[in-house]
């Protein structure tokens, strides 16, 4: 209700920014009988909302006047964790405990963590974490190339590949059940298929988790910097009008690139591993130029390449996490420190580097707890 109350005032006064927000609404707040840092949390929540919105109408798109539905609570300020427990204040010299599950105090047991807010829905609570990583000193760079079908990574020491076609499977079963539903009654028929729709994120999700977990592994034993490819934008080659079938559009679109890549990069970030991301125009040709002799190769069979003037042969997945790791190295180069006493990261930004600094102090995934 507090959230539904400073979207109105901010659309009223026409107000986006923080400061301008909490000036007018923070003493509309004052019939609520709720500590004051739920009021400063629900400000900035309306915020996102009405930034959101914002951004919406500058690109032309039609919104209706935005509002929350589902009751939440969110602070960053006056919760403890004591006794295996949450202790949430409610005002008035009054708390509320919320037990931890097991696996959530094994993670919070480490003295590293630090605890920075809790999001409690009417099913579930998150806690999100941090902790100052020490970044590894890597020696080496190593490249990721994603496809539909598998993930390769590696360099010209190793190539190793993580078969992904079950999620195409997995994919395929679901679309093929919620395509023989016969239920004349839309929301049901909705609701039943946003369930199979979960059911297929959560397992194409576990599939993508081991394949990254075993990638930022293998580079933190080999003390090497990732290096991802830019394919941003990729979506628009399976658009409807390129000439391409419906069923072939619609299993690359339910290709799951950005969700690798968002795993890949938390996890290398929380272990401390440099995370290179190369330009779309350092990416152009990576799958297509020999790495030996730097001539444009020729399609084979089977996804194999060959080139005409040294001879060699390989599949278009190692030739593109060679190039990839090639093409990092250079930019990990140019990062790296003198030797006169220079301090910086592996992937520092400097002047014609557009790839940011990685962030030593990381954000986790908040941890949640579902109620059974």
């Amino acid at each position: 209700m507090m959230v539904n109350d400073c979207i109105r005032i901010g659309l009223e006064a026409n107000v986006t920014s923080l400061k301008s927000l909490s000036s007018k609404a923070y003493h509309n707040l004052a019939d609520y009988d709720a500590p004051s840092y739920y009021k400063l949390c629900a400000i900035s929540r309306a915020c996102g909302v009405l930034a959101s919105r914002k951004k919406s109408l500058k690109r032309g798109i039609y919104t209706r006047s935005p509002y929350a539905v589902k009751p939440q609570l969110v602070s960053c300020y006056g919760f403890k964790l004591i006794d295996n427990a949450l202790r949430v204040p409610l005002g008035h010299h009054r708390f509320f405990r919320i037990p931890l599950n097991k696996y959530t105090q094994e993670i919070l047991c480490d003295p590293a963590l630090r605890v920075r807010s809790f999001t409690l829905t009417a099913s579930q609570m998150s806690i999100c974490i941090s902790k100052e990583v020490q970044q590894i000193e890597c020696t080496k760079t190593a490249g990721v190339d994603r496809n539909l079908r598998n993930i390769t990574y590696g360099n010209e020491e190793h190539i190793e590949q993580y078969d992904l076609s079950k999620a195409i499977n997995i994919t395929k079963r679901t679309r093929k059940i919620v395509a023989a539903f016969r239920r004349n009654d839309v929301r049901i028929r909705k609701k039943i298929a946003s369930k199979y729709g979960r059911r297929r994120k959560n397992r194409i999700s576990r599939l993508l988790h081991c394949a990254t977990k075993t990638i930022v592994e293998t580079a933190i034993e080999n003390r090497e910097a990732i290096v991802i490819e830019d394919i941003k934008g990729i979506r628009k080659l399976y658009q409807k009008g390129n000439g391409q079938g419906r069923r072939y559009r619609s299993m690359m679109n339910s290709w799951s690139f950005g969700e690798v890549q968002r795993q890949i990069e938390y996890k290398a970030n929380w272990s401390g591993i440099p995370i290179i991301r190369l330009t779309k125009g350092e990416t152009m040709g990576t799958s297509t130029i020999c790495p030996i002799c730097g001539e444009r190769l020729l399609n084979g069979r089977n996804r194999m390449l060959w080139c005409i003037s040294c001879g060699m042969k390989a599949d278009r997945d190692v030739v593109a996490v060679i190039n990839q790791s090639r093409r990092g190295r250079v930019r990990f180069a140019r990062s790296l420190p003198t030797d006169k006493g220079a301090k910086g990261g592996a992937v520092e930004a400097v002047m014609g580097n557009p790839t940011t600094t990685v962030i030593l102090g990381v954000d986790a995934l908040k941890l949640s707890h579902q109620k059974t």
